[in-house]
């Protein structure tokens, strides 16, 4: 690749992390899509990057549906590239943006199925009687994901200092804080979890460690990591009769749908999350909807043969 490619690449990634805050993963992601589509536009392009057109972009969505890609990742990886070139257009390096003149592929709306308040609550009231390598943890992670509707990396990167008496702070995208509520049962737990988080840190010899979830061999720094929590979420959820498709994110929909079921405000539940966006917390309005239509559909008597 040209050390002009290379270049507003690294320059674009640099401004990603320092100028926007982005996560180290979302600065991964990016770097990974911005660095391919430069491969390619190396070699379809010989004026360099001054000579970019939408063409191009499009050549290169038509470049990933023949590798198999869906529209899903087709629409990450434009994103990305749309992104790279508004950050080329501010900097003056390009006089345009061609990326406006590319529509995004249209995707299926796809509602993740959500567990039922009762499924969830059955999961993590059997947390209390023990099972696992560190069931108090385990419940923390529970009652923090559905409890407070977090995300996977905002648990990992809480510490000590974020649990307040009531509340959680949070750090988001884009190092956004925001302050989310905490029920008692996660109180409770954290306080039992608490005592063993201190003995064992005592037993490895360990003083000051600031995470709050720890890896249950207290390792390194000892922050509990994201594919951890993924991992022991999943071996619960399945452990307790939820299905195989569970995860982290499952809870946090979970948080949301459940609370406006329960007829919360749509703005309050997009705080809470830490929505940038009420139409992305307006997915929740459909996911309610098309929960209603099935229960109407399997209850009503006008509604069946």
């Amino acid at each position: 690749m040209r050390l002009e490619f290379e270049g507003l690449v690294e320059g674009f990634l640099r401004s990603l992390e320092v100028e926007r805050g982005a996560s180290e993963h979302t600065v991964r992601a990016y770097a990974r899509e911005v660095k391919a589509f430069a491969e390619y536009l190396d070699k379809e392009c010989e004026g360099g990057i001054g000579a970019a057109e939408h063409l191009h972009i499009r050549a290169y969505l038509g470049v990933l549906y023949e590798r198999g890609l869906g529209k899903a990742s087709a629409a990450r990886a434009l994103a990305a590239v749309r992104s790279w070139f508004r950050w080329l257009a501010k900097e003056g390096v390009l006089t345009s943006n061609p990326a406006l003149l590319v529509s995004t592929p249209k995707r299926p709306l796809r509602l993740p199925r959500v567990p039922s308040a009762e499924e969830v609550n059955r999961v993590v009231d059997s947390l209390e009687g023990g099972g696992g390598v560190w069931p108090e943890r385990d419940r923390v992670i529970f009652e923090l994901l559905y409890g407070c509707g977090i995300r996977n990396s905002e648990l990992c990167g809480l510490d000590l200092e974020s649990v307040k008496a009531d509340a959680v702070l949070v750090r988001g995208k884009g190092r956004k804080e925001r302050m989310v509520p905490l029920g008692d049962q996660a109180v409770v737990a954290l306080r039992e979890y608490m005592a063993g988080r201190a003995e064992r840190l005592a037993k490895a010899g360990k003083a000051g460690v600031k995470a709050l979830l720890l890896n249950a061999s207290t390792r390194g720094n000892c922050r509990l990591t994201t594919r951890s929590v993924g991992r022991i979420v999943k071996a619960v959820a399945q452990a307790r009769g939820l299905p195989a498709d569970v995860h982290p994110h499952t809870l946090r929909h979970a948080f949301g749908t459940h609370l406006l079921e329960d007829g919360a405000d749509l703005r309050a539940i997009q705080e809470m999350l830490g929505h940038e966006r009420l139409s992305t917390t307006q997915r929740y309005t459909q996911l309610s909807v098309r929960q209603v239509e099935r229960v109407y559909q399997e209850t009503h008597p006008r509604a069946q043969n």
